[in-house]
């Protein structure tokens, strides 16, 4: 038997297991054959050395005349070079087999697939790959040599590695047929399917607590805080890490026009109109939901998404991919809870919510996250509400005096958790109210406890200029998902999978806080650009 040592490993190697099976025994290996064996690991490449590629090529190939670079470049070119991603190399590292090829550099990998969604986001990776080989400018800035580009089989392999499980999807594609959802009101979202549904989730959690759950994306979403968000929370552009304030707010996510499944039996062919039977789904984590904005049914996610609200760039923090038919009170307790259990890079001390979210359930659940709510009423009702004294309270959670006039706020008792009221009547120099209740100078007084109810009597009076302040921010998590939606073109993603979908709004995630990054330092950045390619070496 013919042994040789393989090159780089120097371990002993059977060579009869790679010999022809047309050798026997007593033939003799025609050729001395030399078997080299690659590392698979990827191997560590320093920005520094991304940065020196990049330059000595534009140099190369953009200072002689054969091709210029257009003002609208420039930006792309910093937002590339001041984007440190070598840690990606290190981040996947295990992802990769001990023996085989050498792969290509994940920190290039992962900045191509970048590069593509801040170019050409409404193309898919095929195209994107083409796209390079006709505009070497990309493939430089990816980290490439032009002509030598990954193929598209090599990217989806790549990019397969930040999704933590072999499954694509989250739920199996076998399941039964779901109805699409009431509509809603003009104006107004789907209600939730059942009454009380919120109520019972949150009771669950209160009595059992919420337990950690591992997600196949958690592997994104460790990448991106470690190495995004950090990022932005030390130039300071999430807002005070110590007392963080979020958005959350849901969004439609088309993924295609109608639910794509196949039947399980053979009820059709033998007529049976009502199938009871199950089928197979090639989407099975979406379904049909109400979009209240354009009054009509669409199919695919609910993407719930959390923001920093005191950020000038609207910066993303945490998307979840719901069904299309999930209401905003469900995700905000299922993503809520997520983000605090992985988030370790602040506090958070306030939750911006709008009026989709009102319900005392909610409330609930955000203040036993020790969260403060900021969420606009939705007036379900019209008449005051009594209360053991002559007092009523109105359906915003203002007291009204006996003659109806409504209180006006006096401060907040952060000793006993009560907000103080006084007669409106009696703030001025002297108690101008004909049928005074109170034979105080001061004029009548009353308090609510935060206790009592904490959807009418919040910490932050919401008739207070504080809260107003405050609850302005909301709408950045709006803007933010009008960037990924919009701008990215994040609909123009044609996928079937689960996983695929959470790479893509990942990426345009990272793409939102890199180009808050240039925006940070766009000034600097230009004045150096006249010597950047002649200091190049």
């Amino acid at each position: 038997m013919v042994e040789i040592t393989a090159v780089c490993l120097s371990k002993t190697l059977d060579i009869s297991k790679i010999a022809p099976k047309s050798c026997g025994k007593g033939i003799d290996f025609p050729l001395l054959l030399v078997i080299e064996v690659f590392l698979l690991k990827p191997v560590f490449v320093a920005h520094a050395d991304y940065q020196r590629f990049v330059l000595d090529q534009l140099r190369q190939h953009y200072t002689h005349g054969l091709a210029v670079l257009v003002p609208r470049d420039w930006p792309i070119i910093w937002k590339c070079l001041i984007s440190d991603l070598s840690y990606t190399a290190a981040f996947l590292r295990d992802s990769y087999a001990d023996k085989g090829p050498a792969p290509r550099d994940p920190a290039s990998m992962l900045r191509s697939y970048l590069l593509f969604l801040l170019v050409r986001p409404e193309i898919g990776i095929t195209a994107w790959v083409d796209e390079m080989y006709r505009v070497p400018l990309y493939s430089i800035l990816s980290g490439f040599e032009p002509g030598d580009i990954p193929g598209v089989g090599t990217f989806y392999d790549f990019l397969a590695r930040f999704w933590a499980s072999e499954v694509k999807n989250l739920k199996p594609k076998n399941k039964p047929k779901k109805r699409k959802p009431k509509r809603g009101k003009k104006g107004e979202k789907a209600p939730t399917i059942s009454v009380g549904k919120v109520k019972r989730l949150v009771d669950y959690l209160l009595r059992s607590g919420a337990k950690l759950q591992k997600q196949p994306f958690d592997r994104l979403l460790e990448f991106f805080h470690s190495q995004i968000v950090s990022v932005s929370a030390k130039l300071g552009l999430l807002g005070d890490r110590d007392a963080l304030t979020l958005a959350g707010d849901g969004t439609p996510l088309v993924t295609s026009s109608y639910p794509r499944s196949k039947p399980t039996c053979d009820c059709s062919a033998q007529g049976l109109a009502n199938c009871p039977h199950r089928r197979l789904y090639s989407q099975p984590d979406c379904d049909s939901g109400w979009d209240s904005a354009r009054e009509k049914y669409f199919n695919g996610y609910h993407l719930y998404m959390l923001s920093a609200a005191n950020s000038q760039h609207d910066l993303p923090l945490y998307p979840r991919l719901q069904p299309a038919s999930r209401h905003d009170a469900v995700s905000v307790v299922v993503s809520s809870i997520e983000f605090t259990q992985r988030f370790t890079l602040g506090t958070v001390d306030k939750i911006l919510l709008d009026a989709a979210h009102d319900a005392e359930a909610i409330y609930e659940w955000l203040e036993h996250q020790h969260m403060e709510p900021f969420i606009d009423l939705n007036n379900r009702k019209k008449k005051n509400t009594d209360t053991d004294s002559d007092m009523q309270i109105s359906p915003t959670g203002v007291p009204i005096c006996p003659i109806g006039k409504e209180m006006k706020p006096n401060g907040y008792d952060n000793t006993q958790n009560r907000q103080k009221w006084r007669c409106p009547l009696a703030c001025g120099s002297k108690n101008s109210c004909p049928t005074p209740c109170s034979t105080a100078k001061y004029g009548r007084t009353y308090h609510t406890f935060k206790a009592d109810n904490l959807r009418l009597f919040p910490k932050t009076n919401r008739q207070s200029e504080a809260w107003k302040e405050i609850y302005k921010r909301r709408t950045s998590v709006e803007r933010s998902n009008k960037r990924e939606k919009i701008d990215y073109k994040l609909e123009a993603g044609r996928h079937r999978s689960t996983k695929m979908w959470y790479i893509r709004i990942y990426g345009i995630m990272m793409c939102q806080h890199i180009d808050a990054w240039y925006a940070h330092q766009q000034k600097e950045l230009e004045r150096l650009q006249p010597q950047l390619l002649k200091n190049a070496s």
